[in-house]
């Protein structure tokens, strides 16, 4: 069986063309057994399968008749928005939005019985002090994971912006200091910060609670395992640390429409992290993990962001 509780899991970043019921029709014949289902909001119609466009129950049952765990949420909200005028922006509205937007979040992911929230806290003004930054992202951080509070769903924030690096998110979630936030981890993001992903992984300990997978070459994306993102190795170290979160294929269609469907790069990326985690497993003396059956009907239909 799979080592404790690591699940492979795809963006539904790969395919936001797909209408909500096609990514639970055709995600266990893709291979993958979960899904993180990404999000802009109420008023966004950016992605057809946005959870937020249809209601929370009707998704709800819709992924649990096909067997498919909704293992996280992904959002863009961010929390580094300078307040303006340095006084009088204290008392202005818009100040809090990132905290109402993180808030509606949590309360979706409670209608979808999902697990976890990603956020991030990202990039510092150039003239303001790093200090001072941190305790204005952590402020609101604070509100959004208050909210979280018994109600079954924990927040993570990931790598990316002026917290790129495994120690960069560690000081964050302490400054944040509370037991329903952890860290999201991108390999790739790392990796691009000059920080090697398995280090990465061995600095985050017990506070990594997602894991996001994705590779490229010279900057573009390509198959997992032929880029520069170490990938097969930040898989192995997640087995050799017992992870036990979702680990997130992503492959940024939404955002290059040039790149290959996710019909044709969701099956490949499921052998090979597969392969992979069964390599890792045996050779740690466990049994190995095997990739869901493609169900025939399913497989014949078919950076902060």
């Amino acid at each position: 069986m799979m080592p404790a509780m690591l699940k492979p899991a795809f963006s539904t970043v790969t395919c936001p063309e797909w209408l909500l019921r096609e990514v639970a029709d055709r995600a266990l014949g893709l291979g993958f057994e979960a899904v993180e289902l990404r999000t802009f909001g109420d008023d966004s119609r950016r992605f057809a399968c946005d959870p937020a466009l249809s209601g929370e129950s009707k998704t709800r049952a819709t992924f649990l008749e096909k067997g498919v765990e909704i293992l996280s949420l992904g959002t863009s909200v961010r929390f580094d928005e300078p307040v303006w005028p340095p006084v009088v922006g204290h008392f202005s509205d818009h100040v809090e939005r990132s905290v109402r937007e993180g808030k509606a979040a949590v309360d979706l992911a409670v209608g979808l019985e999902c697990p976890l929230v990603r956020v991030f806290g990202f990039e510092f003004p150039t003239r303001e002090k790093r200090a001072s930054a941190i305790a204005r992202i952590a402020e609101r951080l604070v509100k959004v994971v208050d909210h979280a509070d018994k109600s079954g769903v924990r927040v993570v924030v990931e790598n990316g912006g002026s917290f790129l690096t495994a120690a960069e998110l560690r000081e964050l979630i302490a400054r944040v200091n509370h037991p329903l936030l952890g860290a999201g981890y991108c390999n790739l993001t790392a990796m691009l910060a000059g920080e090697d992903p398995v280090e990465g992984v061995r600095a985050l300990g017990d506070l990594l609670w997602l894991a996001r997978i994705k590779d490229s070459k010279n900057g573009v994306p390509c198959e997992l395992g032929t880029g520069s993102g170490r990938c097969e190795a930040f898989v192995r170290e997640l087995v050799a640390q017992r992870f036990q979160g979702p680990l997130v294929y992503e492959w940024d269609r939404a955002w290059d429409t040039s790149l290959a469907s996710a019909e044709t790069v969701l099956p490949v990326a499921s052998r090979t992290i597969f392969g992979w985690l069964r390599s890792a497993v045996t050779g740690a003396g466990a049994s190995a993990p095997t990739a869901p059956a493609a169900g025939s009907s399913s497989a014949a239909a078919g950076r902060g962001r």
